[in-house]
């Protein structure tokens, strides 16, 4: 039963960890208009390979490195940490362009986080879902 749970470890964790995050991207698409609102993500990479760390599993995550290959990419530096200690570690995203009400959120920069967000779990949930159905078959063969 233990090879069993860490072989779905990882996909829980990842699908609560991008869970966490589609509610971060929706708050910031929601609050566009909000006056100082800052927007908010986390680096999901880095909240993986620490919440499957923390439970002792020994799946190898890779580690994720971002390259710019274009000067309008967010680097690296953009982001800034939060003063949060709750997991994930919440940042704010850098100001890409500046705003009167001094409001941080770019609304299409956020859309496109949120549907790579939602597709990324959606395929977590089908590399899930076919995990199951090949233990499903390995059972019913063998029964």
């Amino acid at each position: 039963m233990n090879r069993l749970d860490a072989a779905f470890n990882l996909h829980e964790t990842a699908l609560r960890l991008r869970g966490q995050r589609q509610e971060l991207l929706a708050a910031n698409v929601a609050n566009a208009d909000t006056p100082n609102y800052k927007a908010r993500d986390f680096n999901f990479a880095s909240a993986l390979k620490n919440a499957v760390a923390s439970t002792g599993s020994n799946n190898n995550i890779p580690s994720a490195t971002m390259t710019v290959t274009n000067a309008n990419h967010i680097a690296n530096n953009q982001l800034s940490t939060s003063n949060t200690s709750d997991q994930p570690e919440i940042l704010y995203r850098g100001l890409i362009q500046g705003s009167v009400d001094g409001n941080s959120v770019d609304v299409d920069v956020e859309r496109n986080q949120f549907t790579d967000n939602a597709i990324r779990y959606e395929a977590s949930l089908n590399f899930m879902s076919g995990d199951i159905k090949e233990l499903l078959s390995v059972i019913q063969n063998n029964g």
